[in-house]
């Protein structure tokens, strides 16, 4: 992904990075601290969401 971080992003362009994000999914410590800082939080709400989803299964 090579967007500007300073640029803008109109909706369709969020889209597809948020997409690229959970396509393109990587651990913490793999992920390249150059990258798009929406495409960062995106791998972030994907983290949040795993640790939710073994919270439940461990409940079950």
């Amino acid at each position: 992904m090579a967007l500007s971080v300073g640029s803008e992003v109109d909706f369709i362009e969020e889209l597809r990075m948020r997409r690229w994000a959970r396509e393109n999914y990587v651990p913490v410590d793999s992920r390249v601290v150059h990258w798009h800082p929406m495409i960062l939080e995106e791998m972030q709400q994907r983290d949040l969401e795993q640790v939710e989803a073994e919270t439940v299964c461990t409940c079950a």
